[in-house]
């Protein structure tokens, strides 16, 4: 397993000094950057042509996958 620092030394050191209030609000702030880091987009009309390339999904059943994709990715 490496060895890899997450936190320098000088944050490690603010951290030491917060109170519950300041820590809760810089491991929000912390996560939400991490995740903006990590996140990824799809582009669902791209995926939907790509989708109906495929022999055997016609029109009707296409549009079931992408309510399904829609509806799992959370998007309205």
């Amino acid at each position: 397993m490496v060895n890899k620092e997450i936190i320098d030394q000088d944050t490690y050191r603010k951290i030491k000094k917060m109170n519950r209030e300041k820590l809760t609000k810089f491991i929000l702030q912390y996560g939400d950057e991490l995740l903006g880091e990590q996140s990824k987009t799809i582009d669902l009309p791209s995926l939907e042509m790509e989708l109906s390339k495929i022999k055997g999904i016609g029109g009707k059943r296409l549009e079931e996958i992408m309510i399904v994709i829609e509806k799992f990715l959370d998007v309205e």
